[in-house]
């Protein structure tokens, strides 16, 4: 059985290998296991006008399945929507199908990921004279700050609490099908993500706090405000183990020191490539935050507390 489910992944891998690099919303992935189901989480404020939500969902990758996080994004034009990707069953593995921009939301596998994506279309929003217009009953918009709102409770799904279901098709899956209104809109003419989109999932996917293996499918992260914001949320993981009483004030002086220590980092590389990054430096960015991701996580869990603090608590970063 293994060996024949081997034979029929590597023949599908063999086959998507064929497709296009254009080809964005076709099939990328395969894989014989189910991704999990969907965490639950709070959708963060969108940080500004002319952000869209992108849900977060399952990927894959060489150490299994990792979350990428929800987060809020800018589209590549006006007037474009995003499409999540999904994972349905076919062939005898579970298959991915990449999302896409385009003028309407297409077939997402009838997935429920919340936030106005129940399912069917979206109901976070609509474009409105060149301004994107926020569904406030479904996303979290500050009405202070961005005015062009409306409220529509009817596109309200309210089985998001009660299937958390991530995959088309099989067993145990979504039992959805493409109306022909949605197969349509799949012919239409579609721009890849963008590569904000991409830095983000490339980063969730180095983070191995979002393997499913390592999170039981409880992501620590489960979304951002917007891509690149990973060192603000890190310091407010610090911030709620120093509330708890979880960290130390040894085990926090470690943790503050190398997060600005990579602050650092960042701004001198900025400096000198004209207030960028390169993908090196990206990467060894990354990495260090990786690093502190892992000890902020055993820091919190060990038997180091305020209330019985240990000398030497604090793993410090390898370098």
């Amino acid at each position: 059985m293994r060996f024949s489910n081997l034979v029929r992944k590597l023949f599908v891998g063999a086959a998507l290998a064929l497709v296009p690099a254009v080809s964005f919303a076709g099939v990328f992935v395969s894989i014989t296991i189910a991704p999990p189901v969907l965490p639950v989480y709070t959708q963060p404020i969108c940080p500004g006008d002319g952000y869209l939500w992108n849900p977060g969902y399952w990927a894959y990758g060489d150490a299994g399945y990792y979350w990428v996080p929800g987060v809020w994004v800018r589209p590549p034009q006006v007037g474009v929507l995003w499409t999540p990707g999904y994972w349905g069953w076919g062939g005898g593995v579970y298959l991915f199908h990449a999302g896409y921009w385009g003028p309407h939301v297409g077939f997402y596998g009838g997935v429920n990921y919340g936030f106005g994506y129940g399912g069917v279309g979206f109901g976070g929003g609509r474009w409105d004279g060149g301004h994107f217009a926020y569904n406030t009953a479904v996303v979290n918009v500050n009405r202070t700050v961005i005015h062009n709102v409306y409220e529509d409770r009817t596109v309200i799904n309210h089985t998001t609490v009660y299937n958390r279901t991530s995959f088309n098709g099989g067993t145990g899956g979504i039992q959805a099908r493409p109306s022909a209104q949605e197969a349509a809109f799949s012919r239409e003419n579609h721009i890849a993500p963008t590569s904000e989109q991409q830095s983000h999932m490339q980063m969730a996917r180095s983070d191995r706090s979002n393997l499913a293996s390592v999170n039981g499918g409880r992501p620590q992260n489960a979304a951002f405000s917007r891509p690149g914001v990973r060192a603000g949320n890190q310091q407010q993981r610090i911030g709620q183990g120093v509330q708890s009483g979880q960290l130390t004030a040894h085990e926090t002086g470690n943790l503050e020191n190398r997060e600005s220590s990579i602050n650092h980092q960042v701004s001198a590389d900025r400096a000198a490539n004209g207030g960028h990054l390169t993908q090196q430096e990206h990467q060894q960015v990354n990495q260090r935050q990786n690093n502190v991701s892992k000890s902020i996580n055993n820091d919190k869990h060990n038997a180091n507390t305020q209330a019985h603090p240990h000398e030497g608590g604090g793993e410090h970063e390898k370098k």
